[in-house]
Parts: structure tokens; sequence; C-alpha cells
């Protein structure tokens, strides 16, 4: 790994690094509810989802000695399966088995993912027919416009963690948030509370 640094790196910032890069069993165990949520989020489909992350992780390991700390270890995941779903999508094999078997996740199921133990049985199908009115609507945004409102929005990342993700610059995440919101609050309602 030594070979990699970066003559101006401050050894201090790569040891910690370096530290959390060796228990890589440590690095899945925190990191793959997140990711494979972004790619289910993304894709609808959970077996491409389960695939795919296991393919990120597959990527980070390999390339683990290349990481240099320049990010965070989650924006340098996210952006390996940002890539792999943009792959993905663009793959001609898939598009056929799409087109076959079109499968999109039931909204419903996404619903009860926000079960609050306090919430009668009429709020719990209020929030599940918001979900569904999100997610429909989440699904005709474009590509670009979906991956930055599931990575805001899902992952809670920050607009400079999403630009670096996702290899845009800061002012082009904006816009496309900007435009995935006002798209998902025309089709969903003014009663869908996103901030």
């Amino acid at each position: 790994m030594e070979g990699t640094i970066p003559v101006d790196y401050p050894a201090a910032a790569w040891a910690g690094v370096a530290a959390e890069l060796e228990d890589f069993d440590e690095v899945v165990r925190l990191y793959r509810p997140r990711i494979f949520r972004y790619l289910i989020a993304t894709l609808g489909d959970r077996d491409a989802a389960e695939s795919l992350t296991q393919d990120c992780f597959l990527k980070a390991w390999n390339a683990r000695h290349q990481f240099r700390g320049e990010s965070s270890l989650m924006t340098w995941l996210t952006r390996i399966a940002v890539n792999l779903a943009r792959d993905h999508v663009r793959s001609r094999r898939m598009r056929f088995w799409h087109k076959v078997r079109a499968e999109d996740l039931d909204p419903m199921d996404m619903g009860d993912w926000l079960a609050d133990e306090t919430s009668t049985p009429e709020q719990a199908l209020l929030a599940r027919e918001q979900v569904r009115l999100v997610w429909s609507a989440v699904r005709e945004l474009s590509p670009h416009q979906r991956t930055v409102f599931l990575l805001r929005f899902v992952e809670e990342l920050e607009l400079p963690q999403i630009a670096e993700a996702t290899g845009m610059n800061v002012n082009t995440v904006k816009s496309h948030l900007y435009r995935a919101l006002r798209a998902v609050r025309e089709k969903a309602g003014n009663t869908v509370c996103i901030s």
C-alpha cells in the first residue's frame, strides 16, 4: 500500500484509512446495507441489487490499494455502486431481461419499512400511500435525477459527496436535485413532505 500514497498526503490521515481497509469484513458490515439500499432503490430489482452490491465490494477489495483517502470510504463505495448501476442499465443483455421480466418492487413493501409502532392503522395506510406516490414519481425521473434524488434522500449524502460519487460538479447536482424535487412534488402532490 505504501507505493500508492501521494507524497503530500498526511501520514496520520492515511493511517486511519489504512486501518479501516485492513478489516474489510468490518467495511462490508458497516457499508453494505447503504450500498444495497441505494442499488435496490435505483434498479427496483432485488436480485440485481444483491448481485451489484457484491460486485461493489469485490471491486473495492481489488482496488483497495488505490484508495488514497481523498474522500470518505462511503463516498468511494457509492461511486463504485453508481458506476455499476449505470453499467447495468446500459447493458443490452440486461435490457432484454428487463423487457421480458418487467418486475418492480411493490411500493407497499417499501411503506412497511417505515413502520412506526405508535401509528394508527389509518396513519400507516396514509404513509404507505405517500410512499407509493413518491416511488412512482421517482421511477419516472431521468437517470441522473433519480440517482441524485436517491443519494440525497435515501442515503442522506451531502451535495459535495453526491458530486464526488457521481462525477458531476456540485451545480449540476443541485440542478438535477431541484428538477427531481419539482417533478416528485408535482406527481406525488404537495402533501408529500420532502426537504
